[in-house]
Parts: C-alpha cells; structure tokens; sequence
C-alpha cells in the first residue's frame, strides 16, 4: 500500500541530536525537526546556550526538546548524551553533524596568520578535532545506538566549499600587500570535503543496518556579512542572493524523514546555483 506523501514528511516522536545546537544553524535545525513534530535534542559546548534555545523550541512546539551540554572533541562526554537521551526518550533516531569551527574572515584587521604559509598547526588541529574527529565520534556513539535499534538517519553538514574551492576574491582588501590579505583557512574546506567522505564510507557501513548517511551542503547564510562581501559572493550565484537562515529546514526534514527513504551516500546541495559555475 503506498504511503501518503504527507505523511512521510513527518518525523512525530522521532528524537534527533543537533551538535552545534546552540549556533545560528543548529537552532534552525532544531526548529525544523520540532515542526515536522520531532525531538530535538541540542548539543553544544555552550551548554547554558543550548538549554535556553531548547526550551524555547519546547515551548513553540510541545515537544520535549533538551539541551545539554557536551564536547564533540569527547568520547565520554557524548557517551553521556547518548545515556542521558535514552534514557529519557527511549529511542535515538537522528544525528545531524552540525557543530564546526569557522573563523570569520574579518575585515577591519589583518589575518595574515589565515593564510596557508602561516596557518598555526593548533588551529588546524583545533579546527579539524571539532568539526572531522568530532563528527566521527558523534557517529560512532550515536549512529552505533541507532545500528543497534535497527534505524535511523545520519546528516552531516558538509558546505558548498566541500565541493568547490573558496573564492579568496571575496575576501580581498584594497591596499593590503599580498601576504597580507585575508583567505577562507584550509583547514575549513578540509573538514567540509572530508565529511561528504564520512558520509560515503557510513552509507555502505551501516545500509544493512538500515542507518542512512547522507550530506548537505549549504551555501552562505546572510547573517549581517558587509555589504560589499555579500554584493561579491551574490555575484556567484546564479539566484543572485545569500540563503536566508531558514531556507534549509526543507532539506533537514526531507533528509531526517521517510521521505528519503531510498536515500543514502549523497550530498545534498543547496547553494542558490553557484557550484553549476
């Protein structure tokens, strides 16, 4: 019998964690499952961040949404979250991949230490700790729950830079020498390629386990950027325009519901056109 195309939209009492939930994404996450009638759970280092945004979703929503706090950098500290959620809700269905270090390229300094010749070896393992090890680790803890209980859905929030190189064109300065000027760090676009690579090994790991694996990958989100950086990367876009921060709850539910169902090792891209360039 075929299932109604509504109702494979919905994600009702399906629990999902959300890591880098108390940032401007992840709360968009949270709010999408919420709306499709799901649990979001919102972990972030900031914990006291991720329990005021969860109560706000529990609220809007009437879901039992929680936030905790936890380190995506520590097995033990998402060995608790995992205990903490089961415990509570009974079931863990979703992971969505979300928490990342991206340093913002500024303008009024100077960020020489961006550039590759000079990018420090701790931001680079930093950066590649939270946002690579910490997604393995969130689905070695998470997606073996979900291995375990025969289901679920794994995200991972990849970026239009995990397909593409950046355009160091956008962040140029007028009157900064060359080995001045500011660049996108390597170590983001490493981490964004290497999770659609995550995604692939887990798709074919786990599909006997009926645990899907997929990617999204995003284009930039306007969130108060100067006007002249926005005009430059508008430019690159077929659509003309940054995503607002709500245009990718669409993409979360469809990936975290049945309405994939045949879907796993792909990459999602949202990105207004620009990698069509």
């Amino acid at each position: 019998m075929s299932r109604n195309v509504c109702e494979l939209w919905r994600l009702d009492g399906r629990v999902a964690i959300i890591t880098g939930g108390a940032g401007l994404l992840g709360e968009m996450h949270g709010e999408a499952i919420a709306e499709a009638g799901g649990v979001p759970i919102l972990i972030d280092i900031r914990g006291d961040a991720a329990a005021v945004k969860a109560k706000r979703l529990a609220e809007r929503y009437a879901v039992p949404a929680m936030g905790l706090q936890a380190d995506v950098t520590d097995p033990a500290s998402l060995r608790q979250v995992v205990h903490e959620t089961v415990g509570r809700l009974g079931r863990l269905d979703v992971l969505i991949n979300n928490a990342a270090n991206d340093p913002k390229v500024k303008a009024e300094k100077p960020v020489a230490w961006a550039r590759f010749e000079n990018f420090p070896l701790n931001q680079w393992t930093e950066d590649l700790a939270v946002g690579l090890t910490g997604a393995f680790l969130c689905c070695q803890m998470m997606g073996s729950q979900m291995a375990k209980q025969g289901s679920g859905s794994i995200i991972n929030i990849s970026s239009e830079l995990g397909l593409i190189a950046p355009d160091q064109r956008l962040y140029t300065q007028p009157g900064l020498p060359e080995d001045k000027q500011p660049v996108k760090p390597v170590s983001y676009s490493v981490v964004k390629h290497a999770l659609i690579g995550l995604t692939r090994y887990l798709a074919t790991y786990w599909a006997d386990r009926n645990v899907r694996v997929n990617a999204l990958a995003p284009g930039g989100v306007r969130n108060e950027q100067p006007d002249e950086f926005v005009r430059r990367l508008s430019s690159l876009i077929p659509m003309g325009r940054m995503a607002a921060k709500d245009e990718y709850k669409g993409a979360i539910v469809f990936l975290a519901s049945d309405a994939s169902s045949y879907m796993t090792g792909t990459t999602l891209v949202m990105d207004g056109g620009r990698t069509c360039w």
